[in-house]
């Protein structure tokens, strides 16, 4: 059976991993404006059209990271209220949901992350 302190544990993790994608896009979104000073400034194709593509990409990924940490959030909130309605069923797959969606949002993030190494190693690449 689920109580309020099982669906309660979702909480403090979701709203950590969503301060954590809100930083990612920071920096993501600082990451676009000095790629576009640098875009106008030089005007090189070959490796701006790389990371332009690599950021467009990345930016999807987060949206997407962000709805499943939301749906996350508020399907934990209605498995609370089943649980204050004790409507075990509504809670319990409310739980389940809430459950799905942020190990949705996880592998989502787990993909950007790989992305954001890649367009590591293509500045890297830019150097050499």
């Amino acid at each position: 059976m689920i109580t309020y302190s099982t669906a309660a544990l979702l909480f403090p993790a979701i709203s950590l991993i969503m301060l954590a994608y809100t930083n990612r896009f920071l920096a993501l979104a600082a990451l676009v404006r000095r790629l576009h000073a640098k875009y106008l400034e030089h005007n090189r194709r070959g490796i701006l059209e790389g990371q332009i593509g690599n950021l467009r990409y990345r930016l999807k990924l987060l949206r997407h990271m962000q709805g499943m940490g939301i749906l996350s959030f508020l399907t934990c909130i209605f498995c609370m209220y089943g649980i204050y309605l004790d409507h075990t069923l509504i809670a319990e797959i409310s739980f389940g949901l809430s459950l799905l969606f942020f190990t949705i949002s996880l592998i989502i993030s787990f993909i950007e992350i790989q992305l954001s190494n890649k367009a590591l190693e293509l500045e890297l690449s830019d150097m050499e």
